[in-house]
């Protein structure tokens, strides 16, 4: 029981806003690809791969981000009592687990299409040199939004078995809703991280952090725009938007606060439902063209 719950730990599947920012973009890309004229059980069916993908990868990224950084969580205050920090854990336990969380993600890989499968596989230098990023660039937050949002790319591709200008805008629009939201994560950590010399954008940008949070959503939002234009969906599209400019611009960036933890965390959390929002919102064009 103990090493299930030090297991629990490490793979942060108590914390569901890790693999649930992983499943938006997929969702997304499902959603703008899917022929919802014919029967909804293949729709339902990658939603579900995707969903259980989704926790597998982000498990298996925890323990390795973990790994990578044993030494930087032992001295941040929020990160110290972490199972590896802590020495809970192994690293090589950490790392046979993480061997068969891939496994397990491979198996649930090989139900889509071979274009998807490669693709899939070519992402993963990216998700797990993400981790040694913050060491040699203030950017780190782009390549984790370049890695997290892969699956809006791989939720088209399994349904069309191409690539498309429309999921690439949205695909470059939620990269700037990662920098955004992650941005904000990062001041809960910004005095230890300056300290043991850990870059983000949350250091780069300390100074005057919600100009460059309007920047990253307003991006977001123009995608949303732009993909509604290409696929020719229809007003009440349009006007669906507003509830995520309201949310990112009214709610998230209006009451963040730097010195405030549990408001940033809370603020952080927001972003679960924003995905659930813009998902809507794409079902809302697609079915009702």
């Amino acid at each position: 029981m103990k090493q299930l719950n030090l297991f629990i730990e490490l793979t942060r599947v108590k914390k569901p806003i890790g693999f649930m920012l992983l499943f938006w973009p997929c969702a997304w890309g499902l959603t703008l690809a899917y022929d919802f004229t014919s029967k909804l059980n293949y729709y339902i069916f990658y939603l579900f791969l995707f969903f259980l993908g989704s926790v597998l990868m982000r498990s298996a990224g925890c323990i390795v981000n973990d790994i990578f950084d044993t030494d930087f969580d032992k001295k941040v205050f929020r990160t110290k009592q972490r199972p590896i920090a802590s020495k809970k854990v192994s690293i090589k336990l950490g790392l046979l687990y993480v061997v068969i969380l891939c496994f397990l993600a491979l198996l649930v890989l090989l139900n889509f299409n071979y274009y998807t499968i490669i693709l899939a596989l070519g992402s993963m230098p990216l998700a797990f040199s993400y981790p040694l990023m913050k060491r040699y660039t203030y950017w780190p937050q782009l390549f984790l939004g370049i890695t997290f949002n892969y699956g809006l790319i791989l939720g088209w591709v399994c349904i069309n078995n191409q690539i498309d200008i429309v999921p690439i805008i949205l695909y470059v629009g939620a990269i700037f809703w990662t920098l955004g939201f992650d941005t904000i994560y990062g001041f809960q950590d910004i005095k230890d991280d300056e300290i043991i010399g850990v870059k983000s954008t949350s250091i780069k940008f300390k100074k005057n952090p919600n100009l460059f949070l309007i920047l990253c959503y307003l991006m977001f939002i123009i995608s949303l725009i732009l993909v509604g234009i290409f696929m020719k969906f229809n007003p009440l599209f349009f006007l669906f938007i507003l509830l995520s400019i309201f949310h990112l611009f009214f709610y998230q960036i209006r009451n963040f606060k730097v010195k405030d933890p549990k408001k940033i965390l809370t603020i952080f959390k927001s972003n679960n439902s924003l995905g659930l929002i813009v998902l809507i919102n794409l079902l809302i064009g697609k079915i009702l063209i």
